[in-house]
């Protein structure tokens, strides 16, 4: 396995310390299992996201979502099938376990069970505290070491003469 070197990434970024061991966990995932469940990931909107699996054969009962430090696990569980002989079986009845990591800030929103069909509904909202905004820059005047108002402010300012 070849080894990755990322310290060109630490030179420019901060608070990205976790992402070496996503990168690890995504090379080091069970290959044994990866064509099974087949997936898409589908970009809906700015925002949005979907997560379809083909689950034909899985009851409600027999799947399972849940969502921790952001990995969403996906598990499919089929019980035994006792008293049944086949001639030929070409039809899984295997379990799996698919695990997704996500973003910060992409929340699942539900999911939806149709024709053999599992979506998983992802939503990113941003808080506003995250969004970009402008800073404001104040300066003062090197003549008198008093704090100016910036050029913004200073068109804001109304002055009244009086007559």
């Amino acid at each position: 396995m070849n080894t990755i070197d990322l310290s060109p990434l630490y030179r420019n970024s901060i608070g990205f310390d976790q992402f070496a061991s996503l990168l690890d966990r995504a090379l080091k995932s069970d290959n044994n299992s990866a064509g099974y469940p087949p997936y898409n990931i589908e970009v809906l909107d700015e925002n949005q996201y979907g997560i379809q699996l083909a689950v034909a054969g899985f009851t409600l009962a027999e799947l399972d979502i849940t969502v921790e430090k952001n990995v969403l696990t996906i598990r499919g569980n089929k019980g035994k099938e006792e008293g049944k002989k086949y001639l030929y079986q070409g039809i899984a009845r295997r379990g799996f376990e698919r695990k997704f990591n996500l973003a910060d800030h992409v929340e699942v929103r539900g999911a939806d069970l149709e024709n053999g069909l599992l979506m998983v509904h992802l939503v990113k909202e941003i808080p506003e505290a995250m969004k970009p905004r402008s800073i404001a820059i104040n300066y003062k005047d090197a003549a008198t070491s008093q704090p100016r108002l910036n050029e913004a402010e200073e068109q804001q300012t109304v002055t009244i003469d009086a007559a």
